[in-house]
C-alpha cells in the first residue's frame, strides 16, 4: 500500500516512539488509509523481560495497537531499594503518539495543503488486548501484515 504524506508522517512518529519511551519496543505495524495497527512491547526496567500484553488500536478512526508489557502495580524498586521510574503506560504512549501526529497533520493542512479532517483526527479511545503467549503474538503479527490485502472487504473501508 502506497503511503501519502499523512501516512508517511504517521510512520515517522511511530518510529520515534522508542526515542521518546526508551523502555518501549515497537513491533509489527501497518498504516491503512483511515486507521492504524501496531504492536508495542513495554518492558519494565525493573525486570529484564516483558510479560506479553497486547493492546489494540490508536487509529485514524481506527484499529489495533498490540502491546506486550510487564508493568506492575505499585512502585518498583531497584536492588538498592531506590524507586525506579515506572515504565510508561499504554495510555501515555498512545496519547503522545496521537498528539504528535495530530499537531503535525494540522501543520500539514495549514502549510502544505493536506486535506483537512472533520472533528478529530483520531478517535477518542483505542482498542487494546493482552497478548498472552507467542501464538497470540504471531496471530496479531499476521493480522497486521495481512490487513492491506483485506482492505477491499475491511469494515473500516468506506467503499466496502
Amino acid at each position: 500500500m502506497h503511503l501519502n504524506n499523512g501516512g508517511l508522517m504517521v510512520k515517522t512518529w511511530w518510529q520515534k516512539v522508542t526515542d521518546k519511551f526508551p523502555s518501549v519496543q515497537t513491533d509489527e505495524y501497518v498504516i491503512m488509509p483511515n486507521h492504524f495497527h501496531g504492536i508495542i512491547n513495554i518492558v519494565d526496567r525493573a525486570t529484564p523481560r516483558g510479560r506479553p500484553i497486547l493492546c489494540e488500536k490508536p487509529a485514524l478512526h481506527g484499529h489495533p495497537i498490540a502491546v506486550n508489557t510487564n508493568n506492575k502495580s505499585g512502585q518498583p524498586h531497584n536492588e538498592l531499594g531506590q524507586p525506579h521510574r515506572v515504565a510508561p503506560t499504554l495510555g501515555d504512549i498512545v496519547n503522545w503518539f496521537k498528539t504528535m501526529t495530530t499537531n503535525q497533520y494540522i501543520h500539514g493542512v495549514k502549510q502544505n495543503g493536506w486535506p483537512p479532517f472533520p472533528g478529530r483526527l483520531w478517535q477518542r479511545n483505542y482498542y487494546d488486548h493482552i497478548i498472552r503467549n507467542e501464538n497470540e503474538l504471531n496471530h496479531f503479527r499476521r493480522y497486521i501484515a495481512d490487513n492491506p490485502a483485506n482492505w477491499q472487504i475491511d469494515k473500516e473501508n468506506p467503499n466496502a
